[in-house]
C-alpha cells in the first residue's frame, strides 16, 4: 500500500479493473458509473475539483477542457492504452500511484503502455 491515499474520481470510460486495484491498494476511488448513466465532462471535473479528487478517465476530451478552457482540476489521468496493451494496464496505473503520489495533484497525466508524461497544468494569465 502507499504511504499517502489518494483520492481518485474514475469517469464512465476507466477500466474498472483500475478501480478495483486502486481500492484495493488502500486509495479512495468514486467510479462515476456506479452511480450514474451519463455524465458531462465539464461537471465531472467540477466534482473532482470540489471534491480534490484526481480524475481518471480514457476521455481525451479532458485535455481540452484543462488546457484549452482553462477549467479548474485537482490533476487528470488520461489513460491510452490500446486493446493490445490493456493486459499492462492495471500494473502500469498502480505503479505511476505508487511512485509519483501526490505530484500527480494538479498535474496533467498521460499514461501510455511504457510511457508517462506528468505536465503542471499551466497558470493563466490571470492568476500571475
Amino acid at each position: 500500500m502507499t504511504a499517502h491515499t489518494l483520492r481518485f474520481l474514475a469517469d464512465e470510460s476507466c477500466d474498472f479493473a483500475v478501480v478495483r486495484a486502486l481500492r484495493k491498494q488502500g486509495h479512495n476511488v468514486v467510479a462515476v458509473s456506479e452511480y450514474a448513466q451519463r455524465s458531462i465532462d465539464a461537471e465531472l471535473l467540477t466534482k473532482a475539483t470540489q471534491e480534490q479528487r484526481i480524475l481518471l478517465t480514457e476521455d481525451k476530451d479532458f485535455g481540452w477542457l484543462v488546457f484549452a478552457s482553462n477549467t479548474e482540476s485537482p490533476g487528470v489521468v488520461l489513460i491510452r492504452f490500446p486493446g493490445h496493451a490493456r493486459s499492462g494496464l492495471v500494473a502500469a496505473m498502480t505503479r505511476v500511484v505508487d511512485q509519483y503520489g501526490q505530484e500527480l495533484m494538479g498535474c496533467f497525466t498521460v499514461l501510455q503502455p511504457g510511457i508517462i508524461r506528468i505536465a503542471p497544468k499551466p497558470r493563466s494569465t490571470a492568476d500571475s
